[in-house]
């Protein structure tokens, strides 16, 4: 492939006809001239980068692998993925672990891969090294995980690491919520709304303020994970420059109202909660509140999602997604007017900007990697989970008709994904340094 075209290619803040000239998997010419593949009014976008992918590959593989997640990726129009240190065994703290964790993913990846690097007590001498080995940064947990093998960090051990990484020039990502309101499931365990009540909005808004704080106070990139509520998403706005926050199409799409008894597929923390803070959430996209949006890829098998008996305290809490966040986050974003240069600031440019890996991805432009997602936004995706890529075909889309169809995957220059299926094997592993 060496010049694509179309008459709606997204380029910085504007959609116009171009030709893309593609040599050894770069852009290196963008102009108006005769394009040898013409995709006609298609949109022409970068390829989307997804910096919250739980890919959990080794250790739990059964819950989701390089393979599968990466080719739910191309499927999707998602060229990038930047993989979670949890819930694989071992978990990414370590530089040895970092090299398992590499070594799962060889010869298995349909699209490029990133590393996040974890923060969890006692991993903090690993901070230095896993940055000279390429991590894109470093997420923590201030409530339990979920898994052993990840325990929570406290505000004081948060505090203590964040001027380590800012010298270092990567950011913390950090799953905000105070562990101090937690609460235990009371009432029926098959009612959502008993889940809801045991993650209130205040704990997820005082745990944003507190890392706020500590941003303000040590300089340091913070990134708030997957903002739920609109008193969170106030407080990241709230924050000062070195703060962001993102949330994620479930959150955009599902209201807490409408989850009914035992529907476990809906279980993810924080939860989906009701419609006011969906529309919150909303506002706080399109005013730049909120800077991206990011799928929290996070699957199971079906026993652990309790579908034989909907019970929401035990259920894991995922949500597989990677594939359809493209529709999924247009249906809404069409909606509302929001133009595509916006959808791709989401879902591409500000992702990419966040993991460092803005000089190659998340843009059209020259000397950019030749990634693109070829998209149809009048078309329609019908979702059944049978036919995702996803290891496991759980979803709470299930059923659903969304706004928007992936036509064609481009990573490379070379086609990843044309519509009928996924193509060869030709993801890298990138790191941040390089």
């Amino acid at each position: 492939m060496s010049v694509i075209g179309s008459t709606r290619v997204v380029l910085g803040e504007e959609v116009r006809p171009a030709s893309i000239r593609i040599e050894q998997g770069v852009i290196v010419d963008i102009g108006e001239g005769r394009a040898e593949i013409d995709f006609g009014d298609l949109v022409v976008m970068p390829g989307l980068v997804d910096s919250h992918v739980h890919v959990n590959e080794p250790g739990r593989s059964d819950w989701e692998g390089f393979e599968t997640a990466t080719r739910a990726a191309a499927a999707g129009g998602t060229t990038t993925i930047v993989d979670m240190p949890l819930n694989s065994i071992p978990p990414t703290v370590s530089v040895g672990a970092l090299a398992e964790k590499r070594a799962a993913a060889e010869a298995k990846l349909s699209v490029d891969v990133a590393f996040w690097g974890g923060l969890v007590p006692g991993s903090e001498d690993q901070i230095g090294p896993l940055v000279d080995d390429g991590v894109c940064g470093f997420k923590s947990f201030l409530v339990d995980s979920g898994v052993d093998e990840f325990p929570l960090v406290s505000f004081e051990e948060l505090a203590s690491a964040l001027p380590v990484m800012r010298e270092l020039g990567v950011p913390s990502l950090v799953h905000a919520e105070d562990p101090a309101r937690i609460l235990g499931l009371s009432g029926d365990p098959t009612e959502y709304a008993s889940y809801l009540e045991t993650r209130p909005a205040d704990g997820e808004a005082a745990a944003v303020a507190r890392v706020a704080d500590l941003s303000r106070a040590t300089g340091a990139r913070v990134h708030v994970l997957h903002v739920s509520s609109a008193e969170a998403m106030a407080a990241v706005a709230d924050g000062p420059g070195s703060l962001s926050g993102e949330t994620c199409p479930h959150y955009l799409t599902f209201c807490a109202e409408e989850i009914g008894a035992g529907a476990t597929p809906y279980k993810c923390a924080p939860p989906i909660r009701s419609a006011e803070h969906r529309e919150a959430l909303w506002d706080g996209l399109i005013d730049g509140s909120l800077s991206m949006v990011v799928s929290d890829h996070s699957p199971a098998p079906a026993q652990v999602k309790r579908l034989d008996d909907g019970h929401f305290g035990e259920a894991w809490g995922g949500i597989g997604s990677l594939q359809l966040r493209l529709p999924a986050t247009w249906t809404g974003a069409a909606e509302r007017g929001v133009g595509l240069p916006q959808l791709g600031r989401w879902l591409a440019l500000e992702p990419a900007r966040l993991a460092g890996l803005d000089d190659r991805k998340g843009s059209i432009a020259l000397g950019m990697d030749a990634d693109f997602v070829v998209w149809d936004p009048d078309g329609v995706t019908r979702v059944s989970g049978i036919d995702l890529e996803h290891r496991h075909p759980i979803t709470p889309y299930e059923g659903m008709s969304l706004r928007g169809s992936v036509v064609t995957t481009i990573l490379g220059g070379i086609t990843a994904f044309d519509g009928t299926g996924v193509g060869p094997i030709g993801g890298r592993m990138l790191r941040r340094n390089d």
